[in-house]
């Protein structure tokens, strides 16, 4: 299947140019948006629709901030120290998961900190609202014509433009639907009922980590990078390691389990009095 050259401006008025990459991500916080509120109406959340404007719009800015420099730092250094300006052309792509990760992480702790609450409240809330946006953001490396796959036979392989002349696993696809489609019902289903702080937050890293692994095995590496280690292992999959390490400890440790749609520090209070009720018997 040959792919042609889609246009990555999706709408032209005058000077300004609306590019689909932009587009796919303004898609993403939208229904973020959307999915949020509808989480925060529900009796006894704990959240008011503020409180996810706020939420989000730090959000925005960390992943914004924290993917683009650290696709600079972890993919591409020499390239930019060379055209520092190039860091600012988000629109030509070049984000990364892991460093987006690391901004939104950055942007739990100040929300937390400055609404009272803990780190992994904000996380646990959010987590199900993430798969969708790397949905939108993969459809997004799709239209743009980057982050193919592998040479392969399959049925379905396509001839990317700039590709070369062989077709190829259309990973980005494969990560929209694992990463986004796959994860999403898994978290937002999992997170619907009374789980442990954290373990929610827990799923969506082990199960992004399994996912992200499993298809850098089929997309091609970075070309100024290569495969680090073995011949087959990426910077994406080394970056998943602790991931999956961080996921699987929220998900195993032990800790008392949390209705989802109660303040914590009720459900704390009711958790303690119940074990001192026990321990009085």
């Amino acid at each position: 299947m040959n792919l042609a050259q889609i246009d990555p401006v999706a709408l032209s008025i005058g000077s300004l140019q609306l590019r689909w990459y932009g587009l796919m991500y303004l898609a993403g916080f939208g229904l973020g948006w959307l999915l949020g509120r509808w989480r925060a109406s529900r009796p006894g959340s704990g959240w008011t629709a503020p409180d996810v404007d706020d939420l989000l719009t730090c959000v925005m800015i960390g992943i914004i901030l924290g993917g683009r420099l650290g696709y600079v730092l972890f993919y591409d250094l020499p390239v930019y120290i060379n055209d520092p300006m190039e860091i600012m052309r988000i629109w030509n792509g070049g984000m990364s998961f892991h460093g987006g990760l690391l901004g939104v992480l950055g942007a739990f702790w100040y929300f937390a900190r400055s609404r009272g609450r803990t780190f992994l409240e904000v996380s646990d809330f959010i987590a199900p609202l993430i798969p969708q946006g790397l949905f939108f953001g993969r459809l997004g490396n799709f239209i743009n014509g980057e982050l193919w796959g592998k040479v392969s036979d399959v049925p379905w392989a396509i001839v990317f433009p700039g590709a070369g002349p062989l077709p190829r696993h259309p990973s980005q696809l494969y990560e929209a639907v694992l990463e986004g489609l796959v994860l999403f019902i898994m978290v937002w289903v999992f997170s619907l009922k009374p789980r442990k702080l954290g373990a929610v937050s827990g799923l969506f890293a082990l199960g992004y980590a399994v996912f992200r692994f499993a298809v850098e095995f089929v997309r091609m590496p970075d070309v100024q990078l290569g495969y680090l280690a073995f011949g087959w292992l990426t910077m994406g999959q080394l970056l998943c390691v602790p991931l999956m390490l961080a996921g699987g400890w929220l998900l195993w440790r032990k800790a008392p389990v949390l209705a989802p749609h109660l303040p914590q520090a009720e459900q704390k209070d009711a958790h303690r009095n119940k074990q001192s009720k026990g321990r009085k018997k």
